[in-house]
C-alpha cells in the first residue's frame, strides 16, 4: 500500500525530538511536535463541539502565526477543509463566508471579527489550544479520519492575474504525491531546520509543516517581512522562497561585502562570510520556484557555497520537476517528478498529466475556465512553453501569452529579454509589451524607491545589445512606485501580474512620447 503522509499525520503523534518555531514581529514562541500535535487536538475537539463535521469548511484570513497552523491541522483531524484566503486579497465577512461556503471564518483583523455571524478571531484558536483545567490529554477521543486520494483536504486559489481568483480543491492523493516525491529527492530528516515565510494560505507551504510531522525535522515559521531578521537567529538548513527573494538576499550580501574590510581576505571569502552573515552557517541548499530564476541568481549563490536548486509546478499541477542532489541542470528547473507526466507538443507547449491531479476543474470561476485548462482526464494545459531534453530536464523558455506580435509579422518571446533586463541592480522587475506596432516597451519596477534612471537606461542598451535587432526595446516606462502585492501587481509569491501591469500602463504603453527613449 503506498504511503500516506496526511493519513499518518492525522492518524498517530509525530516522534519527539523536533521543533516549530515562530519568528515574526512579535515575541519567539517555540513548541516541541508533540506538543503541537496535542494542542491541534484540543482545537479539533472545540471546532466539533461547534458542530463541524467532515467536509464543512472553514476559512482564515490571516498572517502566518501558530494559530494559522493550529487551525489547520485541527481541520486535517475531522475531515474539515480550510480555506486559505491571502490577506489584503479577501476582506474577512458574512459575504466571504457565503460565496464559498465556510461554516466559521477565522481572522487576525480586529475589526472583523463577529462572532454571531461566524467570524471569529484567530486568538480563538491559541486559547481552545490550551489545556482546560483538571482536563486529561486523551480523554476527547476524536473520530478517526482516513482519507482517500480524491478526497478534498483544501480549498486554494489561484493568483487572479485575469479576474477573481479562481478556486481547486486540492485532493490529498496530489498531496501525499508531492510529500512523497520531495522527501525522496531532499532526504529531509533529524539535523534538517526548513525555514518558511511565504503565506500559509499558500498550500505549498504548508506541506513543510507536514513534512515536518511526518518526516521528523525542525521547522521555523516566518512572514516576508521579518525573514531577514529571522534568517539570522534560526540558523536554518533549508530556505524556502521565491526568485524576488533571493534577488534581494543577493543586493544585501553585496551590501555586506562591499562593506567588509579591504585586504583581510580573497573576495570569494568576503563573499562567502557575507552570505553566512545573511542565512547563517548551516545551509544545505536553497528551494526556489514560482517563477523563473534566470542564471545569474543561481550562479551567484553558487559563488557564495549556497546552492539554489530551481523548481517547477503550478497550483493546478503542484510541483512537476526539480533540481535536486545528484541531478541539477543549469538552466532547467529539474527532471520530472514521480507521478507527473509532462506532454510537449510540436509548438513546444506544455501540458502535464498526474496520477494524483489536484483536481479535474475549477471552482467559483467563469463558465468555461476549467475547460481552458483541464482535459476530461485532469491533463493540465499549462500555458508554458518549453522542452524536456535528452536526460529528461525540463526546460521552460516562456508563456504562451509571453509571446508579442508585431505588426510586422514577427513573434518575439519576451521573458529572455526580461531576463537581461533584471540583471542590472537597479531593476527590481521587468515586463515587456508590444506597442500596437513594430516596437517593445519595457515597464520597469525600480530596485530602489528612487529610480536609477541612467543604470536603468544603460541596462536597456546594453540588453537591446545582445538581442536581434527586432528584440529590442524602443521605450522604457519607469513605475512611479515599486510593484507590490499590496497594489496589485504582484502575485502573493511575488511575480509580475502581466495582465494588471498592461491595464495599468496602458495609457504610457501606447503613447509613443511616454517615458524615456532607449
Amino acid at each position: 500500500m503506498t504511503y500516506s503522509a496526511l493519513n499518518h499525520l492525522v492518524s498517530a503523534a509525530p516522534r519527539p525530538g523536533n521543533r516549530i518555531t515562530f519568528r515574526g514581529a512579535g515575541p519567539t514562541e517555540s513548541f516541541a511536535l508533540e506538543e503541537l500535535y496535542a494542542m491541534a487536538g484540543r482545537v479539533a475537539a472545540r471546532l466539533r463541539g461547534r458542530g463541524l463535521r467532515r467536509g464543512d469548511r472553514i476559512g482564515i484570513v490571516a498572517a502566518n502565526s501558530l494559530e494559522w497552523v493550529l487551525l489547520d491541522l485541527a481541520a486535517l483531524r475531522l475531515g474539515v477543509l480550510t480555506a486559505g484566503f491571502e490577506a489584503g486579497k479577501f476582506p474577512p465577512g458574512r459575504d466571504l463566508m457565503e460565496r464559498y461556503g465556510l461554516t466559521l471564518l477565522f481572522t487576525d483583523e480586529a475589526d472583523a471579527a463577529a462572532p454571531a455571524d461566524g467570524v471569529l478571531s484567530t486568538g480563538e484558536a491559541r486559547a481552545w489550544a490550551a489545556p482546560a483545567a483538571g482536563h486529561q490529554e486523551g480523554e476527547e477521543e476524536l473520530p478517526a479520519v482516513a482519507y482517500g486520494p480524491g478526497d478534498a483536504t483544501t480549498l486554494k486559489f489561484t493568483s487572479g492575474s485575469t479576474g477573481r481568483p479562481k478556486g481547486l480543491a486540492a485532493t490529498a492523493g496530489s498531496i501525499d504525491s508531492s510529500l512523497r516525491a520531495v522527501q525522496e529527492m531532499f532526504a529531509h530528516g533529524p539535523g534538517d531546520e526548513l525555514f518558511v515565510f511565504l503565506p500559509l494560505s499558500l498550500l505549498q507551504q504548508r506541506y513543510w509543516v507536514y513534512s515536518a510531522l511526518c518526516f521528523g525535522h525542525d521547522l521555523t515559521v516566518s512572514t516576508y517581512g521579518s525573514a531577514f531578521a529571522a534568517l539570522r537567529r534560526a540558523r536554518p538548513t533549508v530556505v524556502m522562497g521565491v526568485p524576488a527573494f533571493y534577488e534581494l538576499a543577493k543586493r544585501h550580501i553585496e551590501a555586506r561585502a562591499a562593506r567588509a574590510e579591504a585586504g583581510t581576505a580573497d573576495p570569494e571569502t568576503v563573499l562567502r562570510d557575507a552570505a553566512r552573515g545573511l542565512f547563517g552557517d548551516r545551509i544545505r541548499y536553497l528551494w526556489t520556484g514560482s517563477a523563473p530564476a534566470g542564471t545569474a541568481m543561481p550562479a551567484f549563490f553558487a559563488a557564495c557555497g549556497l546552492p539554489v536548486y530551481e523548481g517547477y509546478g503550478m497550483n493546478e499541477t503542484c510541483i512537476v520537476s526539480k533540481n535536486h542532489p545528484g541531478a541539477h541542470r543549469e538552466g532547467s528547473v529539474g527532471r520530472v517528478v514521480p507521478g507527473k507526466e509532462v506532454l510537449v507538443d510540436a509548438d513546444g507547449n506544455i501540458s502535464v498529466r498526474s496520477a494524483f491531479p489536484v483536481g479535474l476543474g475549477y471552482s467559483y470561476a467563469e463558465p468555461g475556465s476549467s475547460e481552458q485548462v483541464f482535459a476530461p482526464d485532469g491533463t493540465v494545459r499549462t500555458g508554458d512553453v518549453g522542452y524536456l531534453d535528452e536526460d529528461g530536464f525540463l526546460y521552460i523558455t516562456g508563456r504562451a501569452d509571453d509571446v508579442v506580435a508585431l505588426d510586422n509579422g514577427r513573434n518575439i518571446a519576451v521573458r529572455p529579454i526580461e531576463d537581461r533586463m533584471r540583471l542590472s541592480p537597479a531593476i527590481e522587475e521587468c515586463v515587456v509589451f508590444g506597442t500596437g506596432g513594430a516596437r517593445l516597451v519595457a515597464v520597469v519596477s525600480a530596485a530602489d524607491d528612487v529610480p536609477d534612471e541612467a543604470a536603468i537606461t544603460a541596462q536597456v542598451r546594453a540588453a537591446n545589445e545582445l538581442g536581434a535587432r527586432h528584440e529590442r526595446i524602443s521605450r522604457i516606462i519607469i513605475a512611479p512606485q515599486r510593484f507590490t502585492i499590496a497594489g496589485g501587481l504582484l502575485s502573493s509569491q511575488y511575480k509580475p501580474l502581466r495582465p494588471r501591469i498592461r491595464a495599468a500602463f496602458r495609457a504610457e504603453i501606447e503613447s509613443p512620447r511616454a517615458g524615456i527613449a532607449a
